[in-house]
């Protein structure tokens, strides 16, 4: 009988498995020297070593270039994605427990599977009524491995040096957590179908576009069943012009079509690599919704605002975009964010549209956030990374095309189409009666200023701010000077007190003023020794 309570002998099994595998984490952490630091490299190395789970946890970390050093990224985009497939008879098993007898639904799967990866792995299978489909497979008990994997991971990251380069630019913590909440959606692949579904109604209008066929009736929270695709992959140039298609049109579709559905649906296709996109029968085929998008209406106008303050070359605009969308892991300085909004726009704001680079340009915008301790929220940075892809793709089959000019005028279309004229009239007419109504003000405040500088009772406030290293300068300095001071008024104090008849007496001097002698010795003894010490780990 099931009580629903865990009992003593599951617990102490369980126990004995985190045991077992933090032994095993603490053994790779020490086999590449982890108390000596961490590098892009040697995370990817010990990510690697700890198996396919924390793979896909370097995969995914990957995708935060708002909080994590590019050097990081770039190094984990390197891990690979195929790991040692299951045996098949365990694939036949996880297919009993979710249909009984999978023969009544497929009448064949081949043993080999098509692709291999750390959460699942995806089978050609024909169903019994004929169609050819892949049906993809979660590994037994992956959820559990996952969970605890990460339970100990956040364990294992108090083994990081304080002085850890990644550990002193992010909170490892809140990024385990966010990771947790990315591979919980990836492993539900009831959300996957809901995923395919509203992508596919989305897209429903666009006859270029092709979503496989979802077989909802096949398809349970470990087992999933898609149509099967057998088209090109988008990059392949060499077979689509033997095929006889226009690269240019292909790229074309393909960037306004990603542009449209982040602009209209604010729903998109944040893995938009090759391997998940072709290209069968002239439409352009979207393949494995399990990593998607999703952009809330505020993101998107802010998104906007962002855009068109850049446009009109206004700082404080993009500025408080940012600071409106963004989530602050820290105390943010407003007057450093808009200088290095500032130096960003008057670096790429000059720049023509068909010579922007889009990759650099996202780049450089999330350096920006990493520095002011902004972070994004996650769809902007499936964004990006998306956008990533996207460039990646038409550098392959059709370098020349200027995706910021397609990207602009979807853009420029959908927000002529979706203006609410009423309101943005209302707004104005706001605006324009609380500007007139202020002005009204102005010879009134400018007579006043005027009156009171020629009484000479005209007042200025200044607001100075320091750099953190001046300000520790003249810290340090204040402080050396007031122990300074207490040092040489203690020598005072106890030389007068030589001078009296004072018992009791050590050497012939009075015991207070022997004590003095003592403590100032003592402490300038101590402060030379920390000088030099100072002066000679700054050397190293």
């Amino acid at each position: 009988m099931k009580t629903g309570m865990e009992t003593p002998d599951n617990a102490n099994l369980k126990n004995e498995h985190q045991g077992r595998r933090l032994r095993e984490i603490r053994e790779v952490l020490r086999k590449n020297e982890i108390t000596r630091g961490i590098s892009p490299e040697k995370l990817r190395i010990i990510l690697e070593e700890l198996g396919p789970t924390y793979v896909k946890l370097g995969q995914i970390m990957s995708m935060h270039s708002d909080i994590l050093p590019k050097a990081y990224c770039e190094e984990l985009m390197n891990l690979t994605s195929s790991v040692t497939p299951m045996p098949y008879e365990e694939v036949l098993g996880i297919l009993r427990e979710a249909y009984g007898d999978p023969s009544e639904v497929f009448s064949s799967i081949e043993e080999t599977p098509l692709g291999s990866a750390s959460i699942a792995q995806v089978h050609r299978a024909k169903l019994v009524t004929g169609e050819d489909v892949v049906v993809k497979v979660e590994r037994r008990g992956i959820y559990e491995i996952m969970q605890s994997d990460i339970r100990l991971m956040k364990k294992a990251v108090r083994f990081l040096p304080p002085v850890g380069d990644l550990k002193n630019l992010v909170d490892l913590d809140l990024v385990l957590d966010e990771l947790w909440s990315v591979s919980q959606e990836e492993m539900d692949f009831l959300r996957e179908a809901a995923n395919a579904e509203e992508f596919a109604a989305n897209n429903e209008g666009i006859r270029y576009i092709y979503v496989p066929r979802l077989y909802r009736e096949y398809t349970t929270r470990n087992v999933l069943v898609m149509e099967y695709i057998d088209g090109i992959e988008i990059d392949d140039r060499e077979a689509l012009t033997k095929h006889g298609y226009d690269l240019d049109e292909i790229g074309t579709k393909f960037v306004t079509n990603f542009i449209t559905q982040i602009v209209d649906h604010g729903f998109f296709h944040a893995d938009p690599h090759p391997g998940n996109v072709k290209i069968r029968s002239g439409k352009i085929v979207w393949l494995d919704m399990g990593m998607m998008g999703r952009l809330t209406e505020h993101e998107r106008r802010c998104m906007i605002r962002g855009v068109e303050g850049i446009a009109m070359h206004d700082t404080s605009r993009v500025v408080d975009a940012v600071m409106e969308v963004g989530k602050p892991f820290g105390k943010t300085d407003r007057d450093r964010l808009y200088r290095d909004m500032r130096d960003f726009m008057q670096e790429f704001g000059n720049t023509p549209m068909g010579q922007v680079d889009v990759a650099k340009t996202l780049e450089s915008m999330m350096e920006i956030m990493k520095a002011n301790k902004i972070g994004m929220p996650h769809g902007l940075t499936m964004l990006a990374r998306g956008f990533a892809h996207m460039e990646g793709v038409l550098a392959s089959i059709s370098p020349d095309l200027n995706m910021i000019g397609i990207a602009q005028t979807v853009v420029r279309e959908d927000l002529f189409r979706e203006i609410d004229w009423k309101n943005e009239a209302e707004t104005d007419a706001r605006h324009l009666y609380r500007s007139a109504k202020k002005s009204l003000d102005i010879p009134a405040l400018t007579a006043d200023i005027m009156k009171e500088y020629l009484a000479g009772h005209g007042r200025m406030t200044l607001r100075l701010e320091t750099s953190e290293e001046l300000s520790q300068l003249v810290y340090s300095s204040i402080r050396s000077l007031v122990i300074g001071m207490c040092i040489v008024a203690l020598l005072i104090a106890s030389s007068i007190l030589c001078l009296t008849d004072m018992t009791p007496r050590i050497l012939g001097i009075p015991f207070l003023g022997f004590f003095g002698y003592l403590v100032a010795f003592g402490s300038s003894l101590y402060f030379l020794v920390r000088f030099f010490i100072r002066k000679f780990r700054k050397r190293k």
